[in-house]
């Protein structure tokens, strides 16, 4: 099994995890459709299929979502998530990071995919 099958593969299943977490968001019309996407395109990479404009736009979107969600500092977040026992969320700051960080992890999954699509 190649490196592709193997880390799109566990990715598409991680994405479909987050996927049905997002369910009772409070917008889970749009997580769910985001993840859905990140599903779409590991499946693709893990047949070894990189599209370069569509991926390309994929890996922007979400670096852009990523930045417009995101607030105040790193640690902050952290913290709160260490310090509280649950998942749940204590406010609209927590929500947003995790969306915000969501957003990076499929960047940074499809980046080996649309640095494979730029090379050829």
């Amino acid at each position: 099994m190649t490196f592709n099958k193997v880390f799109y593969g566990i990715w598409a299943v991680l994405f479909a995890l987050f996927a049905y977490w997002q369910i009772n968001d409070p917008d889970p019309e749009l997580w769910v459709s985001v993840y859905v996407v990140a599903i779409i395109f590991c499946l693709l990479g893990f047949k070894g299929i990189f599209p370069k404009i569509p991926l390309t736009v994929v890996v922007v979107v979400c670096l852009v979502g990523a930045a417009l969600y995101w607030q105040g500092e790193v640690g902050s977040w952290v913290s709160q998530e260490v310090e509280q026992h649950n998942l749940s969320m204590k406010n609209d700051f927590m929500e947003e990071s995790r969306e915000s960080f969501g957003l990076l992890i499929i960047s940074l999954v499809m980046l080996p995919g649309l640095i494979k699509a730029w090379k050829k």
